[in-house]
């Protein structure tokens, strides 16, 4: 093999391994969704502790209505197409979509994951509520992907195999092994 293709090859890897944390991308491989009515196999992590909100409330006591209508616009983009870089109905990343989503509620958050992942302050898993934003390690040690929750067990997300933002459950094997963390920025 010629220098000229080792190089090619070299960058097409790194351009692969990319992480929405730099790049916008999101690392494959992802579940593929279930179908509807499906149970999760497993719980995400449960983590002890209760932060205060803003206002000194926990989140056992509701969600604020900002953070039901974040839920809302999220889910409304079910089924967008996923853009390496994409912050914007045509297409977004995993940043790109938390980003543009709070934005159309006046909330303005950082672009990539490890600056979302360090923007608010942390959540324990047992007192997530919509709005929320839930991080995860796909490629790399620490929060390389993150998405929205929208209550109970489940996300939203822009995740990369499939090309289209969908929801997903917290418990499932896939998820709750890669799980490191949620933050509240509302």
């Amino acid at each position: 093999m010629g220098p000229a293709v080792r190089l090619l090859l070299l960058l097409l890897a790194a351009s692969l391994a990319a992480a929405c944390a730099s790049t916008g991308a999101t690392p494959r491989p992802f579940p593929t969704p279930k179908p509807p009515g499906s149970t999760p196999t497993s719980h995400a992590p449960a983590h002890n502790g209760q932060t205060p909100n803003a206002e000194g409330q926990s989140a056992a006591n509701g969600g604020s209505p900002i953070a039901y209508s974040v839920a809302g616009t999220a889910l409304s983009h079910r089924g967008t197409p996923y853009r390496n870089g994409g912050s914007d109905p045509s297409g977004f990343d995993c940043s790109g979509f938390v980003r543009y989503v709070f934005s159309q509620h006046g909330v303005i958050v950082p672009r990539t994951v490890s600056d979302l992942f360090r923007a608010g302050y942390q959540v324990a898993t047992n007192q997530l509520e919509p709005g929320d934003l839930v991080f995860f390690t796909t490629v790399a040690p620490g929060a390389s992907h993150v998405g929205i929750a929208i209550g109970g067990d489940q996300f939203v997300h822009a995740p990369s195999s499939t090309g289209e933002v969908r929801v997903e459950h917290l418990g499932a094997s896939y998820w709750s092994a890669r799980f490191v963390g949620a933050r509240r920025v509302l």
